[in-house]
């Protein structure tokens, strides 16, 4: 099998490493030459790929959505009935680990910075609107196996999602009043109560 280009594997390496300045540092402090030495890279590696910060920082919020969901695409196709695939995709983006915190971070990175930022708002709505549409899906194919109540599916999509971003904040910033575990509980609480017939 022919071994992918150094060019290839490049780009994902700076975003990725661009995702994870952006979670340590936040975007005001973010630096080129920081995403650099994250990513092993020169500046001018950098540079050869993306003109400016604000082209790093919007191709970094793009690669971290699309990441987030191709990790879960081997959820939505494990066969099993989608009120558990639901149950299962909610699990998936608990902070739990090094790799969802970050992803979180940089969630909330975006939504600091598009509150002043038409262009990241606009992204904001594109990437966000692609996880919403997953969730509806998800609960659209739940209610047709009859697994969940009926209503707009678009709704509890809505309820659920931001649920999961205000407990995802208050974990993230360490409430002693909302742990990963009530968090946890909280949402299958939702899911079994509202969403589950």
């Amino acid at each position: 099998m022919p071994r992918p280009s150094v060019e290839a594997e490049r780009r994902p390496q700076i975003l990725s490493a661009a995702c994870s300045v952006i979670a340590s540092m936040g975007i005001p402090a973010l630096r080129l030459s920081d995403v650099a030495k994250e990513a092993g890279v020169s500046s001018g590696t950098v540079h050869y790929y993306f003109e400016t910060k604000k082209d790093v920082i919007t191709a970094a919020f793009e690669f971290n959505l699309t990441d987030s969901l191709a990790r879960r695409e081997e959820l939505l196709h494990s066969g099993k009935d989608h009120l558990a695939i639901l149950n299962d995709l909610v699990e998936s983006y608990l902070p739990n680990d090094e790799l969802s915190v970050r992803a979180w971070k940089v969630w909330l990175a975006l939504w600091a910075e598009g509150s002043r930022d038409p262009v990241l708002q606009e992204i904001n709505d594109r990437l966000y609107g692609q996880w919403r549409d997953v969730v509806t899906g998800v609960i659209t194919a739940a209610q047709r196996e009859d697994l969940a109540r009926a209503g707009d599916p678009a709704d509890l999509a809505n309820m659920l999602i931001g649920m999961l971003d205000g407990l995802a904040v208050q974990v993230l910033l360490q409430s002693p009043s909302m742990t990963l575990a009530s968090m946890r509980a909280t949402c299958k609480t939702f899911i079994g109560d509202v969403i589950a017939r």
